[in-house]
């Protein structure tokens, strides 16, 4: 009889409820369509590339601004996922297609890798990056009221982590700095992270996991919208994150909505934020308040 790790889950069964590429054999195929698109989206979009937020070599930002913009835009920062040590906003720049067709801009977000910095360092470094948009926003044609986050994965779990954030005492800015999250495919209770194979990369330790799991922290101020979207094909702990989050959030003022994607698993479910038409894409602009193609 084998030994129960995690809820039912001995340690083979939850190694592979988190190993992503091995449930999906075609992952390197959307890696490169990331990629692929991304290169484009940089080429016709118009961007400020590799802006500075912070004085580490990760800490820089692209900033994608619609064509033409009448008056202050709302803004959608973008995480990248890639389990806090994979990946790179280079890959993740065609999320702002739709964004910035719709009259929004668009900002994608560096951070360093584990280990190069630790989990403590790498959400301070999300923050730091909200923290500067918020500031810098007019010097870009955006609004800081209309401050939105969203990110996949590793990202959906930052997102969270930025949106639970305690703006005037860590920064000095207002308490509500951000208007609305969309976490997709995210991970909000660390613990389980920890006792996988994943941490053999990660090293987090209980008490990071207890300090970075946004079911820990105090909840983002009401009324904000929350929207938890995840994949239908992925593995059940990805729908067990993001019901436990919602409902974590549900029992503290707070309705957040949760959307399973049907016909969708870890990795094509994010290749959707580049397509104006997806069902994703359409649940990150309405919240923005904008619509697919202005």
């Amino acid at each position: 009889m084998t030994d129960t790790v995690y809820r039912d889950y001995d340690q083979a069964a939850l190694d592979r409820q988190y190993d992503n590429r091995g449930l999906v054999p075609g992952f390197q195929s959307f890696l490169d369509r990331y990629a692929a698109d991304s290169a484009a989206a940089r080429s016709a979009l118009q961007a400020r590339l590799d802006v500075p937020y912070g004085a580490g070599e990760a800490e820089t930002l692209d900033i994608f601004t619609p064509a033409d913009a009448a008056g202050p835009a709302p803004i959608q920062v973008f995480f990248h996922g890639g389990y806090w040590k994979a990946l790179s906003k280079a890959e993740f720049s065609y999320v702002a297609g739709p964004v910035t067709a719709a009259g929004g801009i668009a900002v994608v977000v560096d951070y360093g890798l584990i280990p190069t910095v630790d989990m403590d360092a790498l959400v301070g470094q999300c923050r730091a990056a909200v923290a500067w948009v918020y500031r810098n926003a007019a010097a870009f044609g955006g609004d800081p009221t209309r401050l939105f986050v969203s990110g996949h994965s590793a990202g959906g779990h930052l997102a969270a982590m930025v949106a639970a954030t305690e703006w005037h005492g860590r920064y000095g800015l207002p308490r509500r700095v951000v208007a609305g999250a969309v976490a997709i495919s995210g991970l909000f209770d660390l613990e389980p992270i920890r006792l996988s194979f994943l941490n053999r990369d990660l090293r987090l330790t209980p008490d990071q996991v207890w300090r970075n799991s946004p079911v820990n922290l105090p909840p983002p101020p009401p009324p904000m919208p929350v929207a938890i979207a995840f994949g239908a094909d992925e593995s059940d702990e990805y729908a067990w994150q993001s019901a436990t989050y919602a409902g974590y959030l549900a029992t503290r003022a707070l309705t957040p909505e949760i959307r399973p994607i049907l016909g969708r698993h870890h990795f094509s479910i994010a290749a959707d934020l580049g397509d104006p038409d997806s069902e994703l894409c359409r649940l990150v602009l309405d919240q923005m308040g904008i619509a697919a193609g202005g």
